[in-house]
C-alpha cells in the first residue's frame, strides 16, 4: 500500500512539473505587416524594373488600371507616372474621333468613360488645381477636343471629352466645379468666343455652331441630373447681360435645320413645330425651376423672354404662342400676366388665340387654355376692366379668322393651303374653347 501510494505520488509531481514546464514555455511573436509596409520594405511590383512594370500595366485594360490605382498610395504614384509617359498616351488617347458606324462611336466613348475613371481614382490624393493641372495637360492638344479645330458632322470629340468630364467630376462639391469651369473657361477661352458670338457680329455662324456643340455635348448635356444642367447653365449666362443670356440661349437651345444649320430665320417666317422649340423650353424650365428653389424674383427670366422672341427679329406668333404652352403653366402666366399689366391688351389678347391654336394642333386639353384665361381675369382689378379684356379676346378672334382667310385664297401655293388648314384647326379651336369656358362658367 505504501509503495503504491508513492508511485501515485510521483506520478503526480511528474505531472504537476510537465504542466508548469509547457507554461513558461516562450511563444514565437506574429508579426503583421500592412499592404503599404509591404510595399516600402520590398512589395513584388516595388522589386521590379520600371520596364516590366509597365510590361505588366500595358497587358491591364484601362478600367482595371483604375481599380488597381486605388491598393495603395505607393500603386497610385506609379500608376500616375506610367500614364504620364510618352508611350502610354500615344497608345491610349485616341486622336481618331470620325466613326462612320455607331459601334465604334460608343466603343470610343465608352473609352472615355473608363479614362474619366481612371484619371478620378489616379489623381485622387492631389489638390483640386492640381489634379486639372495634370488631367488636362494630357488631353487639351488633342485637336477634336478643341474648338473651332475640327468641323466634321460625324466627329464624336466633344461628345467623348464631355463623357470623360461628366465622369471624372461626378459628386465634386459646388466650389470644386466652379473651380472646373474657371479652369476649362482659361483653356478654351470660353468666354471671349461666347463674346464674339453673343455681340451678333456677321459672318460667325460656323462659330455659333461650334459654341453650340462644345457647350451642349461637354458641359450641359452629359448630365443626367437636373440640378448638375442648371449649374453649368447658370455659369455660362452669368456673366452676360440679359440681351446676351438671350442670344447666348438661342444659340446653344435654338431650332437647327437638317443640315445642321442655325434655324433661327424660320422662327421669323413661319410656324415651327413643338420639337424644334422644345429644347429651347426645356433650358427655360431649368432657369425657372432654378428660381422657384432659391426664391428670387422671375423678372429677370421674362426680360429674358421677351428680349429672346426678337431675335433675330420678331418671331412668328405661333412659334412665341407654341414656347409658352412648351413652358408650362408657371412660366406662361407669367409672361402673359406681365403683359396684362402693362396694359398690352391687343398683344396679349393674339397671344392667347394663337395659344388656343397650338392646343388644338398638339393635342392639349383646352381646358388648360381656359384655367390660363381665368387666372389672367383676375389681374384685372375692376369688373369693366375684365369686360374689356374678354371683349378684346373675342375680337381678335375675328380678326385672326379674317387674316387666315384671306392670305388663304390669295394663291394655290402649298403654303396658302397649310394657311387654309389653320383656318379650319382655328375654328374648331375656338368652337372648343368657347363651349369649355361657358361650361366652367355656369358651373
Amino acid at each position: 500500500m505504501v509503495r503504491t501510494a508513492s508511485r501515485n505520488v510521483g506520478k503526480y509531481t511528474s505531472t504537476h512539473k510537465s504542466r508548469k514546464r509547457n507554461i513558461h514555455r516562450p511563444r514565437p511573436t506574429r508579426t503583421i505587416v500592412t499592404r503599404s509596409q509591404c510595399l516600402t520594405v520590398g512589395c513584388f511590383f516595388h522589386r521590379l524594373p520600371s520596364e516590366v512594370y509597365h510590361m505588366i500595366l500595358d497587358k491591364m485594360s484601362v478600367l482595371e488600371i483604375s481599380i488597381f490605382s486605388m491598393v495603395s498610395k505607393e500603386i497610385t504614384r506609379s500608376v500616375v507616372e506610367y500614364i504620364s509617359t510618352l508611350a502610354w498616351k500615344n497608345k491610349t488617347i485616341i486622336q481618331s474621333f470620325h466613326h462612320s458606324t455607331c459601334p465604334e462611336q460608343r466603343s470610343t466613348i465608352g473609352h472615355y468613360r473608363d479614362l474619366g475613371l481612371l484619371f478620378k481614382r489616379s489623381t485622387l490624393l492631389q489638390p483640386t488645381k492640381e489634379r486639372l493641372k495634370f488631367i488636362f495637360s494630357e488631353f487639351s492638344q488633342v485637336p477634336c477636343f478643341r474648338l473651332e479645330q475640327c468641323l466634321k458632322p460625324d466627329c464624336v470629340g466633344f461628345l467623348s471629352y464631355g463623357v470623360f468630364l461628366q465622369t471624372l467630376i461626378a459628386g465634386w462639391d459646388e466650389l470644386e466645379c466652379h473651380r472646373v469651369f474657371n479652369f476649362v473657361c482659361d483653356l478654351t477661352n470660353l468666354l471671349q468666343k461666347i463674346e464674339i458670338v453673343v455681340t451678333g457680329k456677321p459672318g460667325v455662324w460656323y462659330q455659333k455652331l461650334q459654341l453650340r456643340l462644345f457647350c451642349r455635348q461637354v458641359l450641359l448635356d452629359p448630365w443626367s441630373n437636373q440640378m448638375d444642367t442648371q449649374f453649368w447653365l447658370m455659369q455660362l449666362l452669368k456673366p452676360w447681360p440679359l440681351v446676351s443670356q438671350a442670344h447666348l440661349l438661342l444659340t446653344l437651345y435654338g431650332p437647327l435645320l437638317p443640315e445642321s444649320t442655325l434655324g433661327w430665320q424660320d422662327l421669323v417666317e413661319r410656324g415651327l413645330p413643338h420639337s424644334a422649340l422644345w429644347d429651347l423650353a426645356r433650358a427655360f424650365l431649368l432657369l425657372f425651376s432654378k428660381l422657384e428653389v432659391k426664391g428670387q424674383n422671375n423678372n429677370s427670366l421674362v426680360a429674358i423672354f421677351k428680349e429672346l422672341i426678337y431675335l433675330p427679329q420678331p418671331w412668328h406668333v405661333e412659334n412665341v404662342a407654341r414656347l409658352l404652352v412648351l413652358c408650362g403653366s408657371s412660366l406662361c402666366y407669367t409672361v402673359l400676366a406681365s403683359k396684362a399689366v402693362n396694359g398690352r391688351l391687343l398683344e396679349i389678347s393674339r397671344l392667347i388665340v394663337y395659344i388656343i391654336l397650338v392646343c388644338e394642333k398638339d393635342g392639349y386639353h383646352m381646358s388648360w387654355a381656359v384655367k390660363m384665361v381665368q387666372n389672367l381675369c383676375k389681374v384685372f382689378s375692376t369688373p369693366p376692366e375684365r369686360f374689356g379684356f374678354i371683349q378684346q379676346l373675342e375680337n381678335m378672334f375675328s380678326d385672326v379668322t379674317r387674316e387666315f382667310f384671306e392670305f388663304s385664297v390669295t394663291g394655290n401655293q402649298p403654303e396658302d393651303r397649310e394657311t387654309f388648314q389653320s383656318l379650319c384647326i382655328l375654328l374648331d379651336s375656338s368652337a372648343r374653347f368657347h363651349t369649355k369656358f361657358l361650361h366652367m362658367i355656369l358651373k
